[in-house]
């Protein structure tokens, strides 16, 4: 029988095994002190940097993604990161989109991020796509995100209870204001909705696959 040393016994209650350690292939996107490898066009304001989060409250905007890592142009991937929403807050994940300077992002898919707001989409669904009704997490805490998409499937948990689990059909017909909801390639966005939307995001990594 193989026996362990005695301080690796002792030392075990006291090792993380957390997800968001340094696993093979995850690479972080956000250095949790800047806003360096992100863009965001009108009302960049709405994005800042605050107790190693972006903290993201204001006008209408979106942060996109446009650093280093894999060009910022990413087909199969998985993401996650850690989130904070605030009571009646609605954000967004996009994936496979692109930089725009203003509005909604036409290109790419959005997963939702709403524990609490008027709007009834909840945490975890593809908007408009595949929707989720009851929040997977509450306001006020902290929770995790990961979506995975491989080829034509998207599947989103949040903390690691599957929420979305999508395979976009071959012949796939939008209508006309969301041609753009395809999958594809392209790089991530964080969404600000509304001046009255709090939410933080912190540990954004990917992995590419």
């Amino acid at each position: 029988m193989k026996r362990f040393p005695l301080f690796l016994l002792l030392m075990l209650p006291f090792l993380s095994f957390s997800p968001y350690g340094k696993e093979k292939g995850w690479v972080s996107l956000f250095d949790g002190k800047t806003l360096d490898g992100w863009k965001a066009g009108a009302n960049a304001e709405t994005f800042t940097v605050e107790d190693g989060a972006i903290k993201v409250n204001g006008k209408v905007s979106h942060l996109f993604y446009v650093g280093s890592v894999a060009n910022h142009d990413f087909k199969n991937f998985e993401f996650k990161a850690e989130l904070m929403t605030l009571p009646g807050s609605n954000s967004g994940i996009y994936f496979h989109t692109a930089y725009q300077e203003s509005s909604w992002p036409k290109k790419g898919y959005e997963v939702q991020v709403n524990n609490s707001h008027s709007d009834w989409r909840r945490t975890g669904g593809l908007y408009a796509v595949q929707d989720n009704r009851e929040p997977p997490a509450k306001d006020n805490e902290w929770f995790a995100v990961h979506i995975r998409v491989k080829d034509k499937r998207v599947t989103v948990k949040v903390n690691d209870k599957l929420v979305t689990d999508y395979t976009e059909p071959g012949d796939v017909q939008r209508e006309e204001n969301m041609k753009g909801r395809i999958l594809s390639s392209g790089t991530f966005a964080l969404q600000g909705h509304d001046p009255g939307s709090t939410v933080f995001y912190r540990k954004v990594m990917v992995r590419v696959l």
